[in-house]
């Protein structure tokens, strides 16, 4: 007879107050996440989807793109995810726990969070609203992207193209760029 034993669960609050060590704490329903740092592959990917974003949005100025964003919904949810789009409505001195729309959450994969980025982290996204979830696959050089639309993982391995609320064209990324020198 197989015993179960109860997970423990967490606040933002308690960790938040764990100490400073390198580690990524993140929470989906109380359920504590914990990552090591990243690296140099998975940093850079992520330096080369925040340039693209950056210099698309800027053009226009209705939302901003940051590395790693942060989405909390206290007391049982933290996420912190590697890119974070949202709009220029909240003005980059609103407190993160204030911003309530998120156009887009990235999560590029590292062997240490694939298993919570996909099977935790993409659907919490998605059920507080996130409009696009790019799931970013260092291994297989791809972007399986999942919307609130109902769109789930479909994957891109040329180009991922993004055409968010309000903007006049869309974003054409070209994978091959992003991945470049990634083996």
């Amino acid at each position: 007879m197989a015993m179960s034993f109860p997970l423990p669960t967490y606040t933002v609050d308690m960790v938040r107050a764990f100490p400073d060590d390198g580690q990524r704490y993140e929470l989906v329903e109380g359920i504590l996440l914990v990552t090591p740092a990243p690296a140099p592959d998975h940093q850079v990917v992520i330096a080369r989807l925040l340039a693209a974003l950056h210099a698309y949005l800027e053009d226009d100025g209705r939302a901003y793109v940051v590395s790693p964003g942060e989405i909390e919904l206290a007391p049982n949810l933290h996420l912190e995810p590697d890119l974070l789009v949202f709009p220029s409505t909240f003005r980059p001195r609103t407190k993160w726990t204030e911003i309530t729309r998120w156009w887009l959450a990235a999560e590029v994969l590292s062997p240490s969070s694939k298993h919570y980025d996909r099977d935790y982290k993409l659907e919490a996204y998605l059920r507080l609203g996130v409009q696009e979830v790019w799931i970013v696959d260092l291994d297989r050089h791809c972007c399986e992207i999942s919307g609130v639309d109902g769109r789930r993982s479909i994957t891109e391995y040329r180009k991922v193209r993004w055409h968010p609320p309000g903007m006049t064209h869309p974003l054409e990324l070209d994978l091959q760029t992003i991945f470049r020198d990634i083996v």
